[in-house]
């Protein structure tokens, strides 16, 4: 199972999917477009468990963390 989690003011949230699964393949991939189009940044977490931004959909990775963009007041 592979998971992508959200992070927002709310705490966060998480969707697993099956990267088996056509279906729920193109559902997470959909939403890594949605949320990297509302604004948030995509970061998949590597083996020695640092992240790397990310600028594609990813299918193969375990974890993807989208975060908001800070912001200055």
């Amino acid at each position: 199972m592979a998971t992508q989690i959200v992070m927002d003011p709310t705490g966060h949230s998480r969707e697993e999917f099956d990267a088996d699964d056509i279906q729920a393949l193109a559902k997470a991939e959909r939403r890594f477009r949605d949320l990297t189009s509302q604004g948030f940044t995509a970061a998949v977490r590597t083996a020695d468990g640092q992240s790397r931004r990310v600028f594609a959909f990813d299918p193969t990775a375990k974890e993807t963390l989208f975060f908001r963009r800070l912001r200055g007041g």
